[in-house]
């Protein structure tokens, strides 16, 4: 079945918006994965508006599961992430100005700096993987540098209000999805995905793991974290189940 990772980035976001100690990032990974998640997510940034340098070293320390480090391809982070040993590491772009992760990665045009960067992480042991969008020649790209996953960028299908199913970004997400597969990848799918359009990218049966945190993070507000983790599951182990 089709694994779900958690990202709990904003609930450091609500913790560093009054300076406290509290709501716990420890605990709210510890309540994902008894819930469901098979994988916390946490992005540390260059500016660390959210995840600190120490919460990933607690995370790391503390969690049953696995944890899933996104970061950029810099020096600082390749040493950081040689240091803590999570499990993944999603080399993402990153620009200071943006909200949110804006588009995937350029592979093709910087060849070899990634290249460098998945060598000595995935010779460490450390599973590494490239968010990208559904493009054949970044897909080939990722392939021939000998990474072992690939995380489909999900923003342009997550925007769509209704006919999931019959738009032409969830074909090109399936299509590429299927093509990465069949270059060996394993193949995970992220950003901007909630309770109404998660069920589409599930049903595709290459889909490895699907990487999912602000719409988790705002349906807790409601519901409970518990919940918000266990229905987003369900919806995604649903969809598993209907592929025939």
């Amino acid at each position: 079945m089709i694994r779900l990772g958690v990202n709990i980035d904003h609930i450091a976001t609500i913790r560093n918006a009054r300076g406290e100690a509290f709501p716990s990032l420890i605990e709210a990974g510890l309540i994902a994965e008894t819930n469901g998640a098979d994988s916390i997510t946490v992005h540390l940034r260059e500016d660390r508006r959210h995840i600190k340098d120490n919460d990933v070293i607690l995370l790391r320390q503390t969690l049953k599961t696995q944890l899933n480090l996104e970061m950029a391809a810099t020096s600082e982070m390749v040493e950081f992430a040689l240091q803590v040993r999570p499990d993944f590491v999603c080399l993402v772009p990153e620009k200071r100005e943006e909200l949110t992760t804006e588009g995937g990665l350029d592979v093709l045009g910087n060849l070899d700096h990634i290249g460098n960067v998945v060598n000595v992480l995935q010779k460490n042991g450390i599973i590494t993987s490239l968010f990208i969008d559904a493009e054949e020649d970044q897909i080939t790209a990722a392939s021939d540098l000998d990474a072992r996953a690939i995380e489909i960028h999900t923003g342009k299908y997550a925007i769509l209000k209704s006919d999931y199913y019959e738009s032409d970004e969830f074909f090109q997400i399936k299509d590429m999805a299927e093509y990465a597969s069949s270059l060996g990848l394993i193949v995970n799918g992220g950003h901007g995905l909630n309770y109404h359009n998660v069920k589409p990218i599930a049903w595709i049966p290459q889909m490895h793991e699907l990487n999912i945190g602000f719409a988790i993070i705002a349906q807790s507000v409601f519901w409970g974290l518990p919940k918000a983790v266990h229905e987003m599951k369900r919806l995604m182990q649903e969809a598993c189940s209907s592929r025939g």
